[in-house]
């Protein structure tokens, strides 16, 4: 595959999901649990045949692979997704989104505290920065009451954060297994809540063909994609590249809905893409094979 294939992809990825907010957007009445199940759902077979692509027939075998590692990325990708979905639900798309993007930060620090990863002093005044535009953005939310969708934001974010760490703590250079197991999880974990809740599984027929088609459609496609051309982009640029999720979500909720970022969140949210634009322009600057294992 060439680099220039590569970020079409990475950049196809994004788009794709940044419909996340817009799709969200049209479901009626059905609860965050069962969103994150239907949407789980529908995650499941285009992963499934993605890694039954890429193991040649042998998914059982590229799941056994990832180990403890595997599993941990899994369960992070399940407070991702399901603080994805309260944040979209309880908050702005433009709040959500944006705070999402705090994840490589969080990813960062615990690498730091976990794997005892180097951090460069340029990651670490990117981090500050970010941190100042999040406390924009989230002081804003006691304002208008989006308080709880900003935490959710920020926990979908460390779930993220989670599972890059994992990648990097079992040396996973294949994060689909990883991201198969997070959509299992999800489903197994969700059908558990509602059950302990005595909800039902089902919802309004139209509401579970949404959740179904976000899942398989923007998450999963998205998530191949972006697991294709990763393969010859390197990680300073795919931070860049995925901020088109970023600035398109909140761009398709106002043309469709009309919904729009309050002066906090886009003075916040600047703040904050800011740190992320610089911390990925100084790891692109940085030379390679350093021998020095650093977090970008």
């Amino acid at each position: 595959m060439r680099y220039g294939t590569g970020v079409a992809l990475c950049l196809a990825a994004g788009t794709i999901w940044s419909l996340m907010g817009l799709g969200l957007r049209q479901i009626e009445a059905a609860s965050v649990w069962q969103i994150l199940f239907w949407r789980s759902v529908g995650m499941i077979p285009v992963l499934l045949g993605f890694m039954w692509w890429t193991s040649r027939g042998r998914p059982l075998a590229a799941l056994r692979a990832v180990g403890l590692a595997g599993i941990a990325g899994g369960l992070g990708l399940v407070l991702a997704f399901a603080g994805a979905i309260y944040a979209f639900q309880t908050t702005t798309v433009a709040n959500a989104v944006l705070l999402f993007a705090a994840s490589p930060f969080v990813a960062a620090v615990l690498g730091w505290l976990i794997l005892r990863e180097s951090v460069r002093p340029m990651t670490w005044i990117a981090i500050a920065i970010a941190v100042f535009g999040m406390y924009l953005m989230v002081s804003d939310g006691l304002q208008t009451g989006a308080f709880a969708g900003n935490m959710a934001a920020l926990l979908s974010a460390a779930g993220f954060g989670i599972f890059s760490v994992a990648l990097r703590w079992g040396r996973l250079g294949d994060m689909m297994p990883v991201a198969f197991l997070g959509s299992v999880f999800s489903t197994l974990f969700a059908g558990a809540v509602l059950i302990f809740r005595g909800e039902p599984i089902p919802a309004l027929p139209q509401d579970m063909a949404v959740a179904f088609a976000i899942g398989f459609f923007v998450v999963a496609l998205g998530m191949v994609l972006f697991t294709l051309g990763s393969r010859v982009v390197p990680a300073a640029e795919l931070t860049l590249l995925s901020l088109v999720e970023v600035l398109l979500g909140p761009i398709w909720v106002w043309l469709a809905l009309g919904e729009t970022a309050s002066r906090n969140t886009l003075i916040g949210g600047g703040v904050l893409l800011a740190g992320v634009v610089f911390n990925a322009a100084m790891g692109a600057r940085r030379p390679r094979n350093t021998g020095v294992a650093e977090t970008s």
